[in-house]
């Protein structure tokens, strides 16, 4: 797995998994349940995680829709 974006705002998350879903890209979301240990104030940012051969085409997809990915 590698870390495709971090961001504290849930709708990118949501709005990134969408768009790889439709391409047929699987990912997993890391540090998801951390607002039970931040107490929901959303400091603590949250990891869109893509497998290693996924990550140039998923990262493709991302750019092509404005969405600054991890290096």
């Amino acid at each position: 797995m590698k870390e495709l974006l971090r961001t504290n705002d849930p709708t990118i998350i949501a709005f990134a998994t969408a768009l790889l879903s439709g391409e047929g890209i699987q990912s997993f979301t890391m540090d998801a349940n951390m607002s039970v240990l931040e107490g929901s104030i959303g400091i603590m940012p949250r990891r869109l995680m893509v497998r290693e051969a996924d990550w140039f085409i998923a990262s493709s997809v991302m750019r092509d829709n404005d969405i600054h990915v991890s290096e």
